[in-house]
């Protein structure tokens, strides 16, 4: 395997992170959808369209900031699909469920790209290589995705799981941390904290999707190592 120019990083990367906070959004406003609220589709936001759930910050610049930092630790957010939970028949429980879809949606997609490497695998050469490298881009984002989005946080997915399913007496204080939820984030992430608490359980996740990949384990290690930069 070559060592990517910067060109064919972006290249590699582009697609599967499109693809990752895309889906992801759609599925919490499809989910919404099936369960009674019809906000995300009125407002277009069920689109495959990436442009309707890019944030100029959140999705592209700060991520870019981090993959140029040493750890290998990508962090960034999506325009948030709207969701009335008074539209919801079940408001707790299905908001619960809404928030679920997302990193869902993320654990499918790391399955779907680690099929897409065996695919690159056998043909192999100059035309699967690029498969390859794409695929193993897209089991890193969407892994980190659904990893982060479980932290039991809100507003992140796994604190609005956590507020529908915990008893009351858990919940209501769960659910006031919300307003200040992202600056905690921001707080663990520029401290270190962040990583050292994901990163473990994210690197365990991520193998296990290269077992399905085809490439050896130290194969997948070097293209990741060059995917960023490292």
């Amino acid at each position: 395997m070559l060592e990517l120019s910067l060109a064919q990083k972006i290249a590699a990367w582009v697609l599967p992170v499109l693809l990752a906070i895309t889906v992801h959004e759609v599925s919490h406003g499809w989910v919404a959808r099936r369960l009674g609220d019809q906000t995300a589709s009125l407002l277009g936001r069920l689109s495959l369209n990436p442009l309707r759930h890019i944030d100029p910050v959140g999705t592209v610049l700060v991520p870019a900031i981090m993959l140029l930092l040493p750890g290998g630790f990508v962090f960034g957010w999506a325009k948030p699909v709207p969701v009335d939970a008074r539209n919801l028949r079940r408001p707790r429980t299905d908001m619960a469920w809404v928030a679920a879809a997302g990193p869902f949606s993320n654990l499918c997609m790391a399955l779907l790209w680690a099929l897409l490497a065996q695919v690159g695998s056998a043909i192999g050469g100059w035309a699967g290589a690029p498969l390859v490298y794409m695929a193993v881009a897209g089991i890193f984002i969407n892994t980190i995705l659904m990893v982060l989005n479980l932290l039991p946080l809100p507003p992140l997915d796994g604190g609005r799981v956590a507020v529908g399913m915990l008893p009351d007496h858990l919940a209501r204080p769960l659910a006031r941390v919300e307003p200040y939820g992202i600056w905690i984030l921001l707080a663990l992430l520029f401290s270190g904290l962040l990583g050292g608490i994901l990163w473990p359980i994210a690197s365990w996740v991520i193998m296990a999707f290269a077992s399905f990949t085809g490439l050896s384990a130290p194969a997948f290690g070097h293209i990741l190592r060059a995917l960023l930069g490292g």
